[in-house]
Formats: C-alpha cells, sequence, structure tokens
C-alpha cells in the first residue's frame, strides 16, 4: 500500500542524506517551474557522484508531476483508529491467501530463517499488507515520482538521495528504467523497497545474478528479511503478544519508549489474552495501547522496535505485527475492556492546535496522533489528574478549552 511505506521513506532517508550527495539549495526547489534547469544540476551532481552516461539517460524526457505531491499532502489513512484499521487491512482473504502463500513458498522461507532469522508470518504480513503479495505493486514512474518529490520544497534533502540511488541501481544492473513502475513515493518491489534500502538490503536469493525484487518473491522476501536484520532482529524472539489490561494501573508506564520486565506487567495486573498469567520474568517489554486504556492491549517485544523502522506509524507498525501473530496462529483481537471514543479528524487537528498554545510541539496539524501528539496528550492528562494512557478524549479536549 503506497502511504504505508511512506513514513518509512522519512526515518531512512534522512541518515542516508548525509553521506551522499548534497541537497538542492532551498531557494531552487519547488513546483514545474525551473524543473529541467534542477534536472540539469541534479545529472551534473550525480555524474560526478560515479553515475554512467547510460543511467542518467533514463531521466531524459522526465517531467514533474503535480499528482506525486497532491498525494505527498493528503495523507491521511493513518488518521483511522486501530480496530477500523486493523480490521479493513487483516482481513479474512488476506489472512486465507497469507497462509496459502506460507504454503506455497515454505522451503523458501525455511531457507530466509536460518539465514536471516526472521520467522515467515512476519514477512508475509508485510508482504500482505505492501502490495497484497505482489498482486498490486503501484502504478507511478519511479524516477518520475522520485524528481518530482526531491524537486520539491517539502522534502527534497529526504528525496533526492533515493533518486540518484535509483540511478546506481540501473548502473549495477538489478533493474531496468522500464521496470521502475511503483509507488507514487518511489517504493519498488513486493514489499516495498526505497532505492536507497535496494541498494544496502537487496539480495539476489533465487540465484539468477540479479536482485530483482519485483519479478522475484525469492528476491523480495529474502531482502525484506536482510533488511530487518539490519534493523536489529533478535532470531528466535516474539514481537508482539495481545493482553489484557486490569481496569486500574499506572497507565502513564503504557508507552512504547518505555520498557518493563514481564514480572512488573503481571504484578500490575496484566495477563495473557486467554486470562491466564503472564511470565513472571525479567523479559523486557513494552505496553501498547493503541485505543487507550478501555481498547485491545498489547506487550511489544525488542523486535517490535525494528517495526517502527520499517514504519513510523503506531497504527501500521501494531497492525503489521498483529496481522503476523494471527499468521502464526493468535486468535483475532479482543476490542478490550470498553467502548473507546474515537475523535474524528478535525477534533484532532483542533486538540494538536489547543495543545500548541499549550506550547507542545506536536508536529504538523494533520488529524493524526503521532509520537509527539502522545506525549503532549499524556503531559496534560497528568496534570489533570486523568488516567494518563496518552489517548485522546473529548474530556481533556473540554479541560484545554476551559483552561
Amino acid at each position: 500500500m503506497t502511504t504505508l511505506k511512506t513514513a518509512m521513506a522519512l526515518a531512512l532517508a534522512a541518515g542516508l542524506a548525509a553521506g551522499l550527495a548534497a541537497p538542492a539549495k532551498a531557494a531552487s526547489c519547488g513546483g514545474a517551474r525551473g524543473f529541467d534547469r534542477w534536472l540539469g544540476e541534479l545529472k551534473r551532481e550525480a555524474a560526478a557522484g560515479g553515475v554512467s552516461r547510460r543511467a542518467l539517460s533514463a531521466l531524459n524526457g522526465i517531467t514533474y508531476d503535480p499528482g506525486v505531491v497532491r498525494r505527498d499532502r493528503a495523507q491521511g489513512v493513518f488518521a483511522q483508529s486501530f480496530l477500523k484499521f486493523a480490521g479493513r487491512m487483516v482481513s479474512n482473504n488476506r489472512l486465507v491467501v497469507g497462509r496459502k502463500r506460507l504454503r506455497q513458498n515454505a522451503r523458501t522461507f525455511s531457507r530466509i530463517k536460518q539465514r536471516f532469522g526472521v520467522p515467515a508470518p512476519v514477512i508475509t504480513a508485510f508482504w500482505g499488507l505492501e502490495t497484497d503479495f505482489g498482486a498490486f505493486m503501484g502504478n507511478f514512474h519511479t524516477l518520475r515520482s522520485l524528481a518530482t518529490l526531491a524537486r520539491d520544497c517539502r522534502r527534497p534533502e529526504l528525496f533526492r538521495p533515493q533518486l540518484i540511488d535509483a540511478l546506481r541501481l540501473i548502473d549495477k544492473g538489478d533493474l531496468r528504467a522500464s521496470e521502475m513502475i511503483g509507488a507514487w513515493a518511489g517504493e519498488l518491489g513486493q514489499l516495498q523497497f526505497l532505492p536507497s534500502d535496494y541498494m544496502e538490503s537487496a539480495v539476489d536469493f533465487d540465484g539468477d545474478g540479479r536482485r530483482n525484487l519485483i519479478r522475484s518473491s525469492a528476491d523480495a522476501l529474502a531482502s525484506a528479511a536482510n533488511l530487518m536484520r539490519r534493523y536489529g532482529w533478535r532470531r528466535g524472539e516474539p514481537w508482539l503478544e495481545e493482553v489484557r489490561v486490569p481496569r486500574s494501573m499506572p497507565w502513564d508506564q503504557a508507552d512504547i519508549s518505555i520498557r518493563h520486565s514481564r514480572a512488573q506487567w503481571a504484578k500490575w495486573g496484566v495477563r495473557k489474552a486467554n486470562g491466564s498469567s503472564l511470565k513472571a520474568d525479567r523479559y523486557p517489554a513494552s505496553l501498547i495501547l493503541p485505543m487507550g486504556r478501555l481498547g485491545p492491549a498489547f506487550l511489544a517485544y525488542p523486535n517490535f522496535q525494528v517495526y517502527l523502522k520499517w514504519n513510523e506509524s503506531l497504527v501500521y507498525t501494531t497492525t503489521a505485527a498483529y496481522f503476523a501473530t494471527r499468521l502464526a496462529g493468535a486468535p483475532r483481537v479482543r476490542r478490550g475492556n470498553g467502548n473507546p471514543e474515537v475523535l474524528g479528524v478535525r477534533q484532532i487537528k483542533h486538540l494538536q492546535r489547543l495543545l500548541q498554545r499549550r506550547g507542545f510541539d506536536v508536529g504538523k496539524v494533520d488529524g493524526i496522533i503521532g509520537a509527539k501528539s502522545r506525549a503532549a496528550i499524556k503531559a496534560m492528562q497528568i496534570k489533570y489528574r486523568l488516567p494518563a494512557d496518552s489517548y485522546p478524549t473529548t474530556d481533556l479536549i473540554n479541560r484545554l478549552q476551559r483552561g
């Protein structure tokens, strides 16, 4: 799914930008006007960095795509609640097809696990969410999309290196320019890799001498495992476990950035989803409440941090990890301890503005509760002596409005 990978693009490309070509001057970015001149400058920069004339010729005739910029400005899929998003994305059909793909590719997955340590359900869940198991990988011209986003003033330093690495993929012989059709934000292949990830993590797993993440499922699946290993996947360890939470506990400890031992979570009344006791050991975990204290609850183990490197959206990552647990045999998620309130996009934007007025940095006012908004919500819940589960409610809005 195109928009899902974009959050990963931002997290990864920022670190890559410093080591690749220098970004364009801010004054020269933005819009179709001057695009040809800008593209000429980029070609010279890429050539100086070792990109061949043959690869550079793939940019001949490339034009600015305002539709890509509109999509970049209008991302709203992560404004959905976890239950709504997960219910749609982890459908019965996807579960059936996912289990079928596990059986069909059992030997490949066995080799992947042996080499990279990543279980088949984890990779298969990403495969399903990103492209419906390779059924739809996007229909945008990758070089045009990346050139547009590299030219756009919003994040040129993030996408300029991706464009240059896309040209390097052509030089390396992995892909031809005509094959580079994918998502609107420049992701390619069955697992939607950005060009820089393709360069760094793609592997030839089918032995044909090319790393083709578009046509070769074996290459795509193994490359995803290799990327996750680079992100820090820990062989043989869990990633996510659904749990039950009590009616009352220290809710401020439910945070992806806070870890306690399972023994401590058990002491606070957290139990397995089936109601049995947690293993009271020292193994670390974070408590995730994607819809607050009344909604579903999960213990996120160290491997869950790899999901957050794949995509920064907590709604997406929790859904992807939950999907993997379902493919591994876990039952459908419970709805939690009640009926959590679900605010609309306008209400969330209003809340974000109220928090800004209190001096909080909530990031972009976009109606999406990201890490900064969650931290601000928790701070005000603590101030008002509300259950500090970092979940937005009309009660909190009303208190903020009253001052």
